[in-house]
């Protein structure tokens, strides 16, 4: 176990004057960075999947294998990432994980065809899977515990702004460029970042040059436990896996997953394929939906403490409020192959993917904020296996309308489970009407089960 690292010594004037240094913000700017990295990465071979497709004659299928085999890797290495981090500290994990996937990244402009995009894909999904789980300990180290849920929903908005930019940014590398090109200076980015991050970041703010003694104090003062410092554990892993709401926050997220990934896997081929858009028109159109995404996201968490602060709602009523409405805003995706105008279309995509970022600001706080950075790993990893199946039923599936009943059964069932915190079936439908069949045997099933509330340590 490592040895902490001694305090600084504090000057009591400077602390009761607040005369505090920001390192910690600073720090905060680099774990942004770092997620926004992280989703442009695993984005960038999206947006070059038609060309892809055309130079190495690939199949759908083919295709499809390629944008789920990051799947295999990162979800599998979520735990064991967060614990090389603790082991070893956020620096040096966090640090060889940017580094690591960018290396990938920009080893992809060397393809010569689909079992290297494989295998290159791999090594993508191992270095991202230590991302977020480095930063979940990062704020749980250099901020205090009121600051806790700002951090997180800070580095947390990242994924959505890398994910909007990343498409009109590579589309524009592309044309300007080429794509092989595009995935080298992609991928050099992530290694600037590294360099960055080794110069300045410290494991604790006791051992930061740019953190002064009182910075250190008004983050210690304000942690229940002092992460780096305090040794004792609050809870084990594996102890989560003892509490119903964790397994209903796990199957939720795999099914938001499952539409969730569709925007940034399947989509730019759509709208080139199916739509006939051309690669600038593409970039913009596709990053519509996840835009949207990033105001939902910031709207539903304003409006949902200002209900809760008004007294209305307790806070359980006030999360499977907004679990419901996201879900079933997320809906509107089942209605998109219905309708033959683009704008409308686009339109329906925009609410959809605006719903599962509302549906997942949701379920995220279910687990309570003094628990969040303790669940996180565990949740992602089940969240991204729906991430993968949604890449490989995408696989010669791309147009909407054949994903139709399987979206709306995975939206069913995660309606159900909002309902009871019970575990809605996750089978994807293989025949026609299968969707409308599971829609009303959650109905039926929701009445007759006495409705539950959440498990009390996380619903304070």
């Amino acid at each position: 176990m490592r040895t902490p690292m001694p305090t600084k010594p504090l000057n009591d004037i400077a602390v009761k004057q607040g005369r505090k240094s920001n390192a910690r913000w600073v720090v905060a700017g680099l774990m942004w960075f770092a997620i926004a990295i992280n989703y442009i990465d695993r984005t960038v071979l999206s947006v070059a999947a038609p060309e892809l497709i055309k130079e190495f004659s690939l199949t759908p299928e083919m295709m499809g294998i390629v944008l789920s085999a990051f799947f295999w890797s990162y979800a599998l290495l979520q735990i064991p990432a967060g614990w090389v981090a603790d082991k070893f500290g956020q620096k040096m994990g966090l640090g060889i994980a940017v580094g690591s996937w960018s290396l990938a990244t920009a080893a992809t402009g060397l393809a010569t065809g689909f079992a290297s995009l494989v295998g290159l894909r791999v090594a993508l999904g191992v270095g991202e899977a230590g991302a977020y789980p480095a930063n979940a300990g990062i704020a749980s180290k250099w901020f205090p515990d009121k600051e806790r849920a700002t951090i997180s929903g800070l580095f947390d908005s990242a994924s959505k702004f890398g994910g909007a930019v990343a498409m009109p940014l590579i589309v524009t590398l592309m044309m300007t460029f080429d794509w092989r090109m595009t995935f080298v200076i992609v991928g050099l980015t992530g290694l600037v970042w590294s360099l960055i991050w080794w110069w300045y970041f410290s494991d604790t703010p006791e051992t930061h040059r740019s953190a002064n003694a009182a910075e250190v104090q008004y983050i210690r003062g304000g942690q229940a436990q002092q992460h780096g410092v305090d040794t004792t554990i609050a809870m084990k892993w594996y102890e989560l896996l003892k509490h119903r709401n964790i397994w209903a926050m796990c199957l939720g997220f795999f099914t938001i997953n499952y539409i969730s990934y569709f925007f940034i896997t399947w989509l730019p081929t759509y709208l080139v394929k199916e739509q006939g858009m051309g690669l600038l028109k593409m970039g913009m159109v596709a990053s519509l939906p996840l835009i949207c995404g990033l105001f939902a996201e910031i709207a539903a968490g304003w409006l949902s403490d200002r209900v809760v602060h008004s007294g209305r709602l307790s806070l359980t009523a006030t999360r499977k409020l907004f679990l419901i409405v996201g879900l079933s805003m997320a809906l509107c995706i089942g209605l998109a192959p219905l309708t033959t105008s683009v704008g409308l279309t686009v339109l329906l995509l925009c609410i959809a993917k605006a719903g599962t970022t509302v549906a997942a600001l949701a379920g995220m706080g279910a687990a309570g904020r003094r628990r969040a950075e303790e669940h996180d790993v565990h949740r992602r990893r089940v969240a991204e296996h729906g991430g993968e199946l949604r890449r490989r039923t995408g696989a010669g599936d791309y147009r909407l309308h054949r994903g139709l009943d399987r979206i709306v059964q995975n939206g069913a069932g995660l309606l159900g489970g909002a309902r009871n915190a019970g575990h809605p079936e996750l089978r994807p439908a293989a025949e026609e009407g299968r969707a409308h069949r599971c829609v009303h045997a959650n109905r039926a099933s929701a009445r007759r089960r006495a409705p539950q509330v959440l498990n009390e340590p996380y619903s304070r």
